[in-house]
């Protein structure tokens, strides 16, 4: 409902989490007390909120809070230090990278050119 992806909730809980191992935690019926602290910590949510979880009720409070009527909606909200922004860091780089080694490689190519036409 939070548009919050496996693999980012288990970064925010830490290196023994993974993606498998959060979808498994959400096939559960019963979560211990101090894991569900954990991940209302991780999510910024009350421990109440899951304990008292309404499905029905949590799409009605979304549905009427966020609504676009005078533009409040953000459509391209920023994720600082989230596992979405280091992996479009590391995806930026890698394109650097891979962009400096082609320029490298023209240069070359033109030097061996020009060797090889003298």
């Amino acid at each position: 409902m939070l548009g919050i992806k496996q693999e980012a909730l288990a970064f925010d809980l830490g290196q023994e989490w993974n993606q498998k191992k959060i979808s498994l935690l959400e096939q559960r019926d019963i979560i211990e007390e101090d894991m569900l602290r954990q991940i209302s910590a991780a999510l910024k949510i009350p421990v109440e909120a899951f304990q008292n979880f309404d499905e029905e009720q949590a799409i009605n409070i979304i549905s009427n809070t966020f609504h676009d009527t005078q533009g409040l909606i953000n459509y391209n909200p920023s994720f600082n230090n989230s596992p979405i922004d280091k992996i479009v860091q590391l995806h930026e780089e890698k394109i650097a990278l891979y962009e400096r080694m082609l320029k490298e490689k023209d240069d070359m190519m033109a030097r061996l050119e020009k060797l090889i036409s003298q």
